[in-house]
């Protein structure tokens, strides 16, 4: 799975992208800067959900929800966001929250 890493490509997805909220995530999707690019995903946990072991659970959800949904989608570069409820949400919800998501994003998930 290729992951977003650079500030500037950061910024990107931020300002070109759009944002998408679920209780239990945040996504922001936008394009990727060649047409003809894979996609990237990229997992945040901020760090007023807890300590650093909250933090990373919340992130390797988000990963396994992202797995098992076949991310990164070709041509778009995706940043998930864990929320409070992430640590508490089941793998079989965190898959339903991002389906969810990306068909509200117009992308069959």
């Amino acid at each position: 799975m290729r992951t977003l890493k650079s500030r500037r490509d950061f910024e990107r997805v931020f300002t070109t992208g759009r944002r998408y909220n679920h209780p239990v995530m945040r996504m922001v999707i936008g394009e990727t800067v060649d047409e003809g690019d894979p996609g990237r995903v990229a997992f945040v946990a901020a760090k007023r959900l807890g300590c650093a072991a909250v933090r990373n659970r919340s992130k390797r959800v988000l990963r396994e929800a992202a797995r098992h949904l076949e991310l990164p989608l070709p041509g778009r570069d995706v940043i998930l966001f864990a929320t409070p409820r992430t640590r508490d949400a089941s793998p079989e919800e965190l898959c339903g929250a991002l389906s969810s998501l990306l068909r509200r994003a117009g992308i069959n998930g």
